[in-house]
């Protein structure tokens, strides 16, 4: 999950949205109707000129052209290819950005975030498009004016700019998870049961626990080392990323500075010598010292790691997504293996609740040079119908894909898989060929490469009640119980998930979904924000492979000392001020 969003007071909401949406009902202006200055033809397509538009996609973790079935349902409607450019594949995440918008064309189809200040430098710029004109005929984006009027404000000038994502029909109190919480200890079950399932009641009895299964485990499949723990470097922000994975059993995450707990009962500066963040640190330093942490760790990125849960070499997953998501296929379950939620007596697993006015963090708009606007407009409408949101299957969206191909409605109207979409979505079967109305080559490579979410992953479609998330259906438990889910459920009350047995004996803190975005610092701010945050990066990563415990306390206090040398204070307390306002405003009620 990204960073929350402003809470905004509602009456500012309505007036602004009355305000945008005005010119919803008169298409065109000068210029006429923009779909027939455009060449397009009515709503929904078909479109005569085929057109392939560049997507610069900050969620997207492929580069290139889209290809197999997902390409063939936009061709179908759009006449349209996407050329996916992804920051995550090129390298240079924050480079490639300014590059292209000093170049005055960021991308047709634009995937980042609206805070911060980047939206309104987007339109200050020029280089978005003012969506208004073309809306006449949207259902999906006009349903959603409240969201998309939120994000607006952050532009600095009237307009439609940006469509925020996962905006949810679910209340902000419901988890917007499926069967895992997004944070929760997560373990090589198998391996865990071999050492005897032993309890924890801290975050320090799991060094112990990792230390027995990582002994236990022998070699992984391929004949290489096994540890307990592995790290990447590629989401540090302002702190070490993997270190607030930890944070986040205890129900803190890192908004600036503050290390926030998702209750608003607590807050701390990230450099707290008795702090949560540092004693993250400090864990992962006693796993290093007792050989239980990955030495590739400070070389390698998500995709180096991925390749090693796929293969058995790693024990630990920071998020249960993680590990479950590379290790857990279909042969492995079914012979007992996999990753499964575990249980420290004293968490509280912060997750997120679903976001009715959406996440401006992460929002789609269209870029002012881009040849036909009216498609474009109409295609962002379609990827938030009903359709477009099962067709945006994704790693990071478990919507159901398309009916007919991956599942359909039993006589008694539930959704149920499909003989093709339990291959797919169940065994995850490498190499599968869709069938040939559907399209060419495997589903896995005909995936959505947007990776983008319009809607929350608990909605449903409210024309049948179908949840759009197919591991929240009935079938889909049938179709996965395995040895090794019916052992976790057993040991567990025999409840269905993690999710329903964490809730059920209060071991979550849900954080409220709201519209928050992240105020933009002043200038001098930022240039602090950025130097404490690089040394804060530097200096954490240099702790946990410290060489003992008297170079890890000096460590952290030339760190303290550094960075509090270059006015942390400031952006601390600006941090602070914000995350109060957050929390004030989520208390009032007035964000829903």
């Amino acid at each position: 999950m990204g960073i929350p969003v402003w809470k905004w007071k509602k009456a500012v909401a309505v007036g602004l949205c009355a305000v945008v949406f005005a010119g919803c009902g008169k298409r065109g202006g000068v210029g006429g109707n923009p779909k027939e200055a455009n060449g397009s033809s009515a709503h929904g397509g078909p479109y005569e000129e085929e057109i392939t538009i560049d997507v610069f996609d900050d969620l997207a973790n492929f580069q290139g052209e889209q290809a197999g079935w997902f390409a063939k349902i936009v061709q179908d409607k759009f006449h349209m290819k996407l050329n996916i450019i992804a920051p995550n594949i090129a390298g240079g995440r924050d480079t490639l950005y300014q590059t292209r918008t000093a170049a005055g064309n960021l991308g047709d189809l634009i995937i980042t975030g609206t805070d911060g200040g980047r939206l309104k430098d987007l339109v200050s710029a020029g280089l978005l498009l003012d969506m208004t004109p073309y809306l006449e005929g949207c259902d999906m984006l006009n349903k959603n004016q409240a969201a998309i009027a939120q994000v607006a404000k952050l532009a600095g000038k009237e307009g439609v700019w940006a469509v925020p994502s996962e905006i949810s029909n679910q209340p902000a109190t419901e988890p917007c998870d499926a069967t895992e919480p997004t944070n929760a200890p997560s373990l090589r079950w198998d391996i865990y049961g071999q050492v005897g399932y032993p309890k924890m009641e801290t975050l320090e009895d799991l060094l112990m626990v990792l230390s027995d299964m990582q002994h236990a485990a022998g070699k992984s499949e391929s004949g290489k080392a096994v540890y307990a723990i592995s790290l990447f470097r590629d989401w540090d922000s302002n702190i070490m990323q993997n270190a607030s994975g930890f944070c986040a059993l205890y129900g803190y995450e890192a908004q600036g500075f503050v290390m926030a707990k998702g209750d608003g009962s607590d807050m701390q500066s990230v450099i707290d010598t008795d702090g949560i963040y540092v004693r993250a640190l400090q864990f992962l330093f006693d796993a290093n010292q007792q050989g239980l942490v990955d030495p590739e760790s400070l070389e390698q990125d998500l995709d180096a790691l991925a390749v090693k849960y796929q293969d058995g070499a790693v024990l630990y997953s920071i998020w249960p997504w993680l590990g479950a998501g590379e290790y857990n296929t279909y042969k492995h379950t079914s012979e007992g293996k996999g990753f499964a939620t575990a249980v420290i007596g004293d968490m509280k697993c912060l997750t997120y609740g679903s976001m009715p006015n959406g996440k401006c963090s992460s929002s789609i708009m269209v870029g002012s040079q881009t040849q036909d606007p009216q498609r474009l407009v109409d295609f962002i409408d379609w990827l938030y119908s009903p359709e477009g949101i099962r067709a945006s299957c994704s790693s990071s969206a478990s919507f159901c894909g398309p009916q007919g191909l991956t599942w359909e409605m039993d006589g008694a109207g539930k959704p149920k898989l499909t003989d093709f979409g339990v291959r797919a979505l169940v065994r995850q079967e490498e190499g599968l060929t869709v069938p040939e109305e559907w399209g060419t080559g495997t589903w896995k490579d005909g995936v959505s490469a947007l990776n983008y979410k319009a809607v929350g992953l608990a909605d449903v479609d409210e024309s049948n009640g179908v949840c759009y998330n197919y591991q929240r259906w009935e079938d889909y438990h049938k179709q996965t119980e395995t040895k090794l889910s019916k052992k976790w459920s057993a040991q567990h009350g025999n409840a269905l998930t993690a999710l329903e047995y964490l809730k059920g004996n209060d071991m979550l803190i849900v954080n409220p979904g709201t519209d928050y975005a992240a105020p933009e610092y002043e200038t001098d701010i930022q240039t602090i924000m950025e130097q404490c945050r690089d040394s804060i990066i530097a200096s954490s990563w240099k702790m946990v492979f410290a060489r003992n415990q008297e170079e890890f306390d000096a460590l952290l206090k030339d760190m303290q000392d550094t960075v509090n040398g270059l006015g942390y204070q400031r952006v601390f307390e600006a941090d602070l001020k914000n995350i109060e306002e957050y929390f004030a405003a989520k208390m009032d009620g007035s964000g829903k």
